[in-house]
């Protein structure tokens, strides 16, 4: 073993147990992560600190969430082996490979064309055949594929988008930040029933707005 190897695998473990130390416990969760390299996400001058737990920024205004938030929504997601999930806001596209491990399509929704395109060139890199890059406005979700099993949105609205809740087979669960401003988010857990829903808060979050319409990059 080289020095490198050793190196990455010191990494690696170091990765790991960050995301244990958060919280981040389901056992599928920790495979996904371990197996889906954050480094080709990130691009340019934060490249270096893709293995650190932190937010970084990329393209188009937008961030790239830290390790601990992406697997902690994972694991509140409960994703099954045979779920298909609907994600709001591919970003770079790491949220989106990590789900490829635990479901099987993800679709995911982006209103800037850039971070699509660049996203997709990734997932067929890496040879991720079972995800669906698209760009629209998300907050209106992906209405020719639905239901879904499971939604994440990674983007903070008001309240849990209609369009979305509405998309959501009954039984099934989503993850999405919720709060009025930039500083005071939650992450919320929605469950549909027959007769309803059944919100949970899991923790405060800090995340980027859910805006309407496509990026003017579209």
């Amino acid at each position: 073993m080289t020095g490198d190897d050793v190196d990455s695998a010191e990494r690696k473990m170091q990765f790991l147990f960050a995301l244990r130390s958060k919280g981040v416990t389901d056992a599928r969760v920790l495979t996904a992560m371990e197996k889906i390299d954050r480094g080709p996400f990130i691009r340019g001058y934060f490249a270096e600190r893709a293995y650190e737990d932190m937010p970084l920024p990329i393209a188009c205004g937008q961030t790239i969430s830290q390790p601990s938030v992406v697997g902690l929504m994972s694991q509140a997601l409960k994703v099954s082996p045979r779920d298909k999930v609907l994600e709001v806001g591919t970003g770079s596209g790491y949220q989106a490979a990590i789900l490829s491990q635990l479901a099987r399509r993800v679709y995911t929704v982006d209103r800037h064309k850039r971070l699509v395109r660049e996203a997709g060139e990734i997932f067929r890199q890496m040879d991720l055949t079972n995800i669906t890059a698209v760009t629209a406005d998300g907050s209106f979700g992906l209405p020719d594929q639905a239901p879904f099993d499971r939604i994440i949105v990674t983007a903070a609205a008001e309240d849990p988008p209609g369009p979305l809740l509405a998309q959501l087979k009954i039984g099934g669960i989503m993850v999405v930040p919720v709060g009025q401003s930039d500083t005071v988010q939650s992450l919320i857990r929605v469950t549909r029933h027959e007769d309803g829903f059944d919100y949970d808060e899991l923790r405060p979050v800090r995340f980027v707005p859910l805006v309407e319409g496509l990026g003017r990059d579209s």
